[in-house]
C-alpha cells in the first residue's frame, strides 16, 4: 500500500470527529480535500473504511482495524521525531497538552507564560476525562496530561505541582452560605447536581460521600462544570467543584463556598505521562516549566480572587488556593 503519513492523519482525524466537515476544520483543509484523501487509503487499502448513512460516518469493521494500525504507525513515526529532537536538542515543532476540564480556568494563561519563552514551540489543546486522556496518551494523540488523577489501567508518571482543592457550591441565598458551619450529615437531605460517573469532580465527590456515609439524591448529572454552576445559581441543588472553576461566579457573588465539615478536599493537579515514552525536548520542557512555576501561576490566580470575593461566602483558606 502506497498510503502516506498525511492520509493516516487525516483518517485519524475523520475518526476522531466523527465527520468530514469538522475534520477539514480541525486540519484547516477544505471538506473535498479530505474527501479525497479518504477515497485515496480506501482505493489503497481495497477496502470500505466507514459506513456512510447520508453525512453520518461510522467505523466499517477494515476501518476499526485500520485504526488499530494507523494510529501504532502514527505514534511510531512521533517518537522516531521525539527522538531526533532529543538528538538535536530542538525546541520546536507541536507539543499537545491534553486536560480535564477544570484545568480550563488556568491552564491558557500558563501556556501564554510558558510560549512568551519558547516561541519556537507550536502549543495544541486537548480536552477530555482523565480516561479520554489516557488513551491519546497511549496513541500517541497527546503528550503530557494535566489531571488530578492519573488515568487507570496504564503506567503512566504523574507529578504533582499544585495543591487542587473542592468544595461545596451552593446558591448565595440558600442557608447553608447563611450558616456559619454546617455537619457533613446536613448534607444527606440536600439534592446534588453532579458530573458524570467518568470525571474526577465526580470521584473526589464519591470519596467524601463515602467517608462520612451519605447518600444523597442526585437530582441531575451533567457533563460540565458550567452547566453545573448555573442550575447551582438557579437554585436548583448543591454541588462539589473543583475551587478552580468558580472564580468568577465567587467574585461575583452568584455563589457562595460554605464552611462545611470536611470541606475543602485537598487533591493535588499532577502533570502526567507515559512512563516508556521518552518526551521530546518540547514536552519536557513544558514538564519542567510547570512543575517550577505552576504552583505559584495557581496561588497568584485564586488568592487574587479570595482578595476580591468576601462578599461572596466564606473565604477558604489562602493555602487552599495553590
Amino acid at each position: 500500500m502506497k498510503v502516506t503519513f498525511r492520509q493516516l492523519r487525516v483518517f485519524v482525524e475523520v475518526v476522531r470527529e466523527g465527520s468530514i466537515l469538522r475534520a477539514a476544520q480541525s486540519l484547516h483543509l477544505t471538506p473535498p480535500a479530505v474527501s479525497l484523501q479518504i477515497k485515496e487509503i480506501e482505493s489503497q487499502v481495497g477496502l470500505q473504511l466507514f459506513d456512510r448513512i447520508g453525512r453520518r460516518l461510522s467505523l466499517s469493521t477494515a476501518g476499526e482495524y485500520f485504526l488499530v494500525y494507523a494510529r501504532r504507525l502514527l505514534g511510531t513515526l512521533k517518537e522516531a521525531e521525539d527522538a531526533m529532537a532529543r538528538l538535536a536538542r530542538v525546541e520546536s515543532g507541536r507539543l499537545t497538552i491534553g486536560m480535564v476540564s477544570s484545568a480550563k480556568y488556568f491552564l491558557p494563561q500558563l501556556l501564554a507564560q510558558f510560549h512568551t519563552g519558547h516561541p519556537g514551540i507550536d502549543v495544541r489543546l486537548r480536552l477530555g476525562n482523565r480516561e479520554q486522556l489516557g488513551a491519546m496518551m497511549q496513541a500517541g494523540e497527546v503528550d503530557l496530561g494535566v489531571m488530578g488523577r492519573p488515568p487507570r489501567d496504564i503506567a503512566s508518571r504523574a507529578e504533582p505541582f499544585a495543591l487542587h482543592p473542592h468544595v461545596l457550591i451552593t446558591a448565595p441565598d440558600h442557608r447553608f452560605a447563611r450558616a456559619e458551619s454546617v455537619a457533613a450529615q446536613d448534607l444527606a437531605r440536600e439534592p446534588f447536581i453532579v458530573r458524570e460517573p467518568e470525571s474526577g469532580t465526580r470521584a473526589v465527590l464519591q470519596e467524601y460521600l463515602d467517608e462520612y456515609r451519605l447518600r444523597p439524591t442526585f437530582v441531575m448529572e451533567m457533563p460540565s462544570n458550567e452547566a453545573i454552576k448555573q442550575a447551582v445559581m438557579a437554585g436548583m441543588g448543591v454541588s462539589l467543584l473543583s475551587l478552580h472553576t468558580i472564580g468568577l461566579e465567587w467574585n461575583a457573588g452568584l455563589i457562595a463556598t460554605p464552611t462545611v465539615e470536611g470541606l475543602p478536599l485537598r487533591r493535588r493537579w499532577n502533570i502526567v505521562h507515559l512512563s516508556a515514552r521518552q518526551l521530546s525536548p518540547a514536552a519536557d520542557a513544558f514538564r519542567r516549566f510547570v512543575l517550577a512555576r505552576g504552583e505559584a501561576h495557581l496561588a497568584t490566580m485564586f488568592r487574587r480572587s479570595a482578595a476580591a470575593g468576601d462578599h461572596a461566602g466564606p473565604a477558604a483558606p489562602a493555602a487552599d488556593f495553590g
